[in-house]
């Protein structure tokens, strides 16, 4: 539960000769994620010497260091030691972010065969996805792309068997528990449900990322007029 108090068992593992992975237990959940965006900022206050670069996930941080200036067990003792001021920390109100999307159709070109493997009409996946509200838990796999928890278990699906070598920008997915929207034109496996007009990566921005580590997302289905419309005034 989001609340939950209980202590929590770290555990450090080196992952190359310049970095280590720090593991927050073994359960993906919010109290594990509010537990690592805790951290993140702590760190970020107080900096470990020699670390230049923390890559969050669902259960773990991979801290990468600079060889040449310290190495695994000065940063692991260095990062117990802010382990143990987390609960201290005050992580400001989650963003919502509101993401528009058409579903179906040339849009989503996955949506009727899920419907079909969960014994549903498409008008109930997009019910069941578009009444949920997600967590960013954390970016990776191309910039800009958000890994959001908080499918509800009915959609939960695997991944295509055969990966499309596009995926077209915005497209809206399902891939396991997870769901996501790719922000460019790359490969994916993930099975598209629909897509959103919403330009979701802009490296001339200074933030080039719509979606931060934190935030709340809501999707909010939109008919095919409306899905132009935005796209073009977006343009």
């Amino acid at each position: 539960m989001p609340g939950d108090t209980k202590p929590f068992e770290i555990r450090f593992q080196p992952a190359s000769d310049q970095s280590l992975l720090l593991y927050f237990g073994d359960r993906i959940s919010p109290p594990t994620h509010q537990k690592i965006a805790k951290f993140l900022k702590q760190v970020s206050a107080n900096p470990v010497a020699g670390v230049v670069n923390l890559q969050p996930a669902y259960a773990s941080v991979l801290i990468k260091f600079d060889l040449r200036t310290t190495n695994h067990d000065a940063v692991e003792s260095a990062v117990r030691e802010r382990l143990r001021h987390i609960e201290e920390v005050k992580l400001p109100a989650p963003r919502l972010r509101e993401i528009a999307v058409c579903y179906g159709g040339e849009f989503g070109p996955d949506l009727q065969d899920l419907a079909g493997l969960h014994g549903v009409a498409p008008d109930e996946v997009v019910k069941l996805h578009s009444n949920a509200t997600y967590t960013v838990y954390f970016l990776g796999f191309v910039p800009g792309f958000a890994y959001l928890g908080g499918l509800p278990e009915q959609l939960a699906t695997p991944r295509l068997a055969t990966p499309r070598k596009a995926v077209p920008a915005g497209s809206v997915a399902i891939g396991g528990s997870q769901t996501g929207v790719y922000p460019a034109s790359t490969p994916g496996g993930w099975r598209i449900i629909g897509r959103t007009p919403h330009r979701l990566f802009d490296p001339s921005e200074a933030h080039a990322s719509f979606f931060e580590l934190g935030d709340e997302v809501r999707f909010r289905p939109i008919s095919g007029e409306t899905f132009v419309r935005m796209a073009t005034q977006s343009r």
